[in-house]
């Protein structure tokens, strides 16, 4: 695969073969971060999980303490007093039915998060087909099908991110911008490992985390050691 200049000289600072600790993975991640844009910091977790199985899937959503960095679009299925609990909470859209046509027949789809309380969820489960691939169909797990949507909205907003195995069994999931000090992504960072240890499906054998990897959104890779994160 062909690269570009920059991307050729971020990567010579990075030993391919090493495994580094978090610190030293965190600043060599912000250095390579050398677009024009303020790059988001990914990180990119593969298991041992066997997703194929229910009872090895992870999924879940922790809020980092100092965000992502991305202003989050929300939208909120309710009615009548938790609408307005929605829209008081700042909400970006708020909708039942109505909502619908416009995204199905119109292919709306400006928002970046999905809540719904758990009475409107019959309405949603018509958008499935649209919603699920994307990954904003609401789901109680990551707390975004709840009565309580003042509060999902605000740790919405506050930064929470929701974490899931793809179909390969990686985790992707940003930990914040290339802006952001050291102190803050590495902050983040052991806030969501912390979180994705704790997911650890009991039914799993053998060694969870396989490969831990931080990566600016257009740089190079860089490797952590694994057993010292389990």
């Amino acid at each position: 695969m062909k690269r570009g200049k920059k991307y050729a000289e971020a990567a010579k600072a990075i030993d391919r073969a090493a495994l580094y600790d978090v610190n030293e993975a965190i600043a060599l991640a912000k250095k390579s971060a050398v677009a024009k844009f303020d790059e988001t910091i990914e990180v990119h977790i593969r298991t041992g999980c066997d997703g194929r199985h229910a009872d090895q899937q992870i999924r879940g959503a922790v809020v980092l303490p100092h965000g992502t960095g991305k202003k989050v679009r929300v939208l909120v299925f309710a009615k009548n007093a938790k609408a307005d609990e929605a829209l008081a909470a700042g909400a970006e859209y708020v909708g039942a039915e109505e909502l619908i046509p416009k995204i199905q027949n119109e292919g709306w789809l400006d928002f970046d998060v999905v809540v719904a309380t758990p009475d409107m969820m019959g309405v949603v489960g018509r958008l499935g087909r649209i919603l699920g691939p994307k990954g904003l169909m609401p789901n109680p797990k990551a707390g975004t099908v709840t009565m309580d949507v003042t509060k999902a909205v605000n740790d919405i907003k506050a930064g929470k991110i929701e974490y899931r195995l793809d179909k390969t069994n990686i985790i992707h999931v940003p930990i914040g911008k290339a802006s952001f000090t050291e102190e803050q992504l590495t902050d983040n960072f052991q806030t969501l490992i912390e979180a994705i240890n704790k997911a650890r499906p009991s039914a799993l054998k053998g060694q969870y985390l396989r490969s831990v990897t931080i990566a600016p959104t257009m740089g190079p890779g860089v490797k952590l050691n694994p057993t010292k994160l389990a």
